[in-house]
């Protein structure tokens, strides 16, 4: 019986789904599409009616896992400074470090989006974008972009670093220089309040304080 298009768009949903999963378990490379064929329950001849080459579905699981980071981000920045900066140091934990299922494609397979397709990388980088757009938000507006890119940068180089050192207590050092050197971030408001009279956050931490747990 021919499926309906709702149950044929859920079916790829679901794969897609599952990739994302399965690629941030072992790899975009050492992922083969019968391993996320299986996972899903289905034949691998399947794939074919819903994916042209595993190239298309690994732009498609990224551009769903940026996009699902994105949200995240916008989630917490819609709850005011305070969330947005406990936002930042739930990154920069070790809960987050060892969710290795979970979290920031970034992290999670950053060397090889950095080798994939033009529409994976493109995926990676829209997605990218966006969350220069939600922390830019957080910034004066003259070192919005700037900012919105270094804090970015040190959360993602730090959470990928702390993944690869065998050290365990390096590992955790490394987040917490992370979360110490990444400034509470100076808002529009907050840098007016400073200027004028050097006001502290609604949490009592100055605007230039550490990002301390």
């Amino acid at each position: 019986m021919k499926k309906s298009k709702a149950e044929t768009a859920e079916t790829r949903r679901r794969i897609v789904e599952i990739a994302v999963r399965e690629f941030r378990r072992n790899g975009i490379h050492a992922t083969g599409v019968s391993e996320i064929m299986a996972a899903a329950g289905l034949t691998h001849g399947g794939f074919y009616r819903h994916f042209a080459s595993k190239d298309q579905l690994v732009a498609e699981a990224c551009a769903a896992s940026m996009e699902s980071l994105v949200q995240t981000a916008e989630a917490a920045a819609e709850g005011g400074t305070e969330a947005f900066l406990n936002h930042i140091r739930d990154f920069l934990s070790a809960e987050y470090r060892d969710d290795r299922l979970g979290g920031c494609p970034l992290v999670a397979l950053g060397s090889e989006l950095a080798r994939a397709d033009d529409d994976a990388r493109r995926a990676a980088s829209n997605g990218f974008r966006g969350l220069i757009d939600v922390i830019s938000e957080y910034f004066d507006s003259e070192e919005a972009k700037g900012g919105a890119i270094f804090t970015l940068s040190a959360m993602i180089g730090a959470v990928t670093m702390s993944r690869i050192i065998d050290d365990p207590q390096l590992s955790n050092q490394i987040l917490e220089e992370a979360k110490k050197r990444l400034a509470g971030l100076p808002t529009e408001t907050a840098g007016r309040r400073r200027a004028a009279a050097g006001k502290s956050l609604p949490n009592g931490q100055t605007a230039n304080a550490p990002l301390e747990q």
